[in-house]
């Protein structure tokens, strides 16, 4: 439990990201961070469950830049900081927003993972996917779902590796959109520093999130 309530923290810029601005209002409510886009009344919502031993709100620089361009966006923070133990936390989500009329949950390695098994387990109850840095265990297979997915992905993951990515082409539907980051690693799919096992970024941490929002926000533009 000490190991994994000791996430590596946060950035300053990350932390940031979390006080409401002229564009986006940021609330908690639920446990939940939900962005508010301003001066909108959004549709389409993504649910984002965040990295395995990763501080939540280290994701907060991507999801407020989503959140500005129309959608509803609520990061849930997870038990012992692993998705693994509430990865049917989306539910709890659509049901406190009844006006949302479409929903892509979408998270980071082991949070991509569970929004996948969400997915798998509730099926018609969500529009999209959307993988950082992840991919659905064997067990949760969404060929055949329907769903919109997209799985974004850095070139020099050390830990979402290329191999592991291809070998789950099978799980995800034919028209799965794919999108490769060159020079993209894994830590910077959030803001939270260097991490265990994978490799340096030849990218910057702006450029990667850049195509991360763009890749995202792609997907959830055809949910409506």
């Amino acid at each position: 439990m000490l190991w994994a309530e000791t996430a590596p923290a946060a950035n300053a810029d990350a932390q940031n990201a979390l006080i409401s601005g002229t564009d986006v209002t940021i609330s908690v409510d639920n446990g939940w961070y939900v962005f508010t886009p301003v001066g909108v009344s959004p549709d389409t919502g993504f649910i984002f469950y965040p990295g395995g031993r990763v501080d939540e709100k280290a994701y907060a620089l991507a999801l407020r830049e989503i959140a500005v361009q129309g959608y509803l966006v609520v990061l849930v923070p997870m038990p012992l900081n692993l998705a693994v133990f509430d990865p049917a936390a989306a539910a709890d989500v659509i049901s406190a927003f009844p006006t949302i009329q479409h929903w892509a949950v979408g998270g980071h390695s082991l949070g991509g993972a569970m929004a996948a098994n969400y997915a798998a387990a509730n099926p018609g109850v969500l529009d999209g996917l959307v993988l950082w840095a992840s991919y659905p265990a064997e067990s949760d297979d969404l060929s055949q779902s329907g769903l919109k997915v997209t799985s974004i992905y850095g070139s020099l993951d050390g830990l979402a590796t290329g191999e592991k990515i291809d070998a789950s082409r099978a799980l995800l539907p034919a028209d799965t959109t794919w999108v490769e980051i060159l020079g993209g690693n894994h830590a910077q799919f959030g803001s939270y520093g260097a991490q265990a096992g994978d490799n340096p970024a030849t990218i910057s941490p702006q450029g990667q999130r850049q195509q991360i929002v763009k890749a995202s926000v792609d997907l959830l533009s055809i949910l409506r």
